[in-house]
């Protein structure tokens, strides 16, 4: 017979991790299912490298590091981890029989909590502008996997929004220059980050758009033109740092028998979705009567929420508030490397 846990968590992102946490925490029998080959998701797959400011406790901390800290924290009570296998189908056969299907299987769980982040995602690629599909992998990159490759050259960054403002002002820290180019007059990112440009010394220039990359094997030109008076003119770069967004959809989340829009999965308050025994936390999520707030520490809070529902919808004379982390005993610290199941 199949074995039941208490909790499946599907997605091993930031606020699936810190849900394995608290589930620990709740003593319930957990299970993580991840379609990526490691933890961290969007961190570790796009931003391995980048800064985090907004989570308690770390005035900055790099992405990678978090996951590091978030896999520390959650291995201390013997979750499973499944990765590389990417959740098709969850049917619930009755409340509190939720089966999952994988391509390695079945899992079977009296409780699921989705943290499924953005669901399948891939940067966007610009691959009409000459050169940018020859060059990929050539000095063209859509992630920095380690921003110490950087040192000494000269960096062309492209886009507005957080992730091209955070990299142009991490990569003046290596790179030997850095430009910043945008294709509207004004940025995006936050505004912390957009006072931060004034003060380095990336290059930045608003309204210009890359119109071709150039070199012989590796990249060494790239031509830009200011889109209000088309001139154009060119810069001896090493590398070019696209950063335009991601696309984004539900994947296999679309067909579940779950009420959802065509991003985000419903939730109430209590980060119940519309099947009994069944939450949601994080990007995934488009709670009732809130605001919709795609931040790691966001998506923490709820993930206490779903998984102290959860635990309440599987011992239901326990209660929903588990009292101060404080008072819990027999936590043991002997975190597994990242990446092991």
């Amino acid at each position: 017979m199949a074995k039941m846990y208490d909790v499946a968590i599907i997605g091993a992102g930031p606020t699936g991790l810190f849900a394995a946490f608290y589930a620990g925490m709740r003593d319930l029998q957990t299970i993580v299912i991840e379609a990526l080959e490691r933890p961290g998701g969007q961190l570790t797959a796009l931003y391995p490298e980048k800064y985090i400011y907004d989570v308690g406790g770390f005035p900055a901390i790099l992405a990678r590091d978090l996951v590091q800290e978030l896999w520390k924290q959650c291995s201390q009570f013997g979750a499973v981890f499944r990765f590389n296998e990417p959740v098709q189908m969850m049917r619930q056969l009755e409340p509190g029989h939720n089966v999952l299907t994988t391509p390695e299987g079945e899992y079977h769980a009296k409780s699921v909590v989705i943290a499924a982040g953005v669901g399948a995602f891939e940067p966007n690629k610009l691959t009409k502008t000459p050169g940018a599909v020859e060059f990929e992998g050539k000095g063209v990159h859509y992630v920095v996997r380690d921003k110490e490759a950087f040192t000494g050259r000269r960096v062309l960054v492209v886009g507005g929004g957080d992730t091209a403002v955070d990299w142009a002002l991490e990569l003046q820290n290596w790179a030997r220059s850095v430009t910043l180019i945008h294709r509207f007059d004004h940025f995006e990112a936050h505004e912390r980050s957009v006072l931060a440009l004034s003060d380095s010394r990336v290059h930045v220039l608003t309204q210009h758009e890359l119109a071709a990359i150039e070199g012989d094997g590796r990249v060494e030109e790239a031509t830009i033109f200011h889109n209000v008076t088309q001139a154009e003119h060119t810069l001896r770069v090493d590398d070019v740092l696209i950063c335009i967004g991601f696309r984004a959809n539900m994947g296999p989340i679309k067909e579940w028998e779950i009420e959802k829009t065509r991003r985000n999965i419903l939730v109430n308050p209590s980060m119940e979705t519309s099947l009994p025994g069944v939450y949601a936390a994080g990007d995934i999520t488009l709670p009732e009567g809130a605001p919709k707030m795609n931040l790691i520490a966001n998506g923490f809070g709820q993930a206490t929420i779903a998984v102290n529902m959860a635990a309440k919808f599987v011992h239901p004379k326990a209660r929903v508030f588990p009292g101060h982390s404080s008072q819990k005993k027999g936590m043991r610290y002997a975190p597994q490397p990242v990446g092991d199941a």
